[in-house]
């Protein structure tokens, strides 16, 4: 497999993957990743977004999104652009974090494309920072497992 491939600035985590630096984008086989934050989020309302392309159809994929709780951000919801009964979807607190999570039900199949999976939560008083939120993707398909994980970016 060949090394993940990542924005100037990324560095490898403590499995070997890189993460960008800023959010970015990220790559690792036939993975492609991008975390942003949606323009319509406001002082009181956040919607995080990752766009996730795949080149092959993947027969395993877990889609983790983590909200650092920075002080009373509650979570009013999650969407995706794949259908909903394709995945177990969980939110939980744990670890001083929202974690979202998406696991594809067995037997199922994410064709080749380009999905988005969205994340959406109440801040806290005051202006919040997405410094310390992430994601990551764990995926199997026909050429063997890949993962991408990154950060989400402001779109303004």
């Amino acid at each position: 497999m060949p090394p993940p491939v990542t924005t100037p600035g990324g560095a490898p985590d403590s499995a070997g993957h890189h993460c960008p630096a800023d959010g970015g984008e990220n790559q690792d086989g036939p993975l492609w990743s991008a975390g942003s934050l949606d323009e319509k989020s406001t002082v009181y309302w956040t919607q995080s977004d990752l766009v996730l392309k795949t080149t092959q159809p993947l027969t395993s994929l877990t889609v983790e999104i983590r909200i650092m709780q920075t002080g009373g951000a509650k979570s009013t919801g999650t969407w995706q652009t794949l259908p909903s009964g394709d995945f177990t979807v969980t939110v939980q607190e744990t670890g001083g974090a929202l974690v979202y999570r998406w696991v594809l039900k067995p037997g199922l199949t994410v064709p080749a494309g380009t999905h988005e999976f969205a994340v959406q939560f109440n801040n806290g008083p005051g202006v919040r920072s997405a410094a310390g939120d992430g994601y990551r993707v764990d995926a199997q398909g026909p050429g063997g497992s890949a993962s991408v994980r990154g950060g989400f970016v402001p779109t303004r």
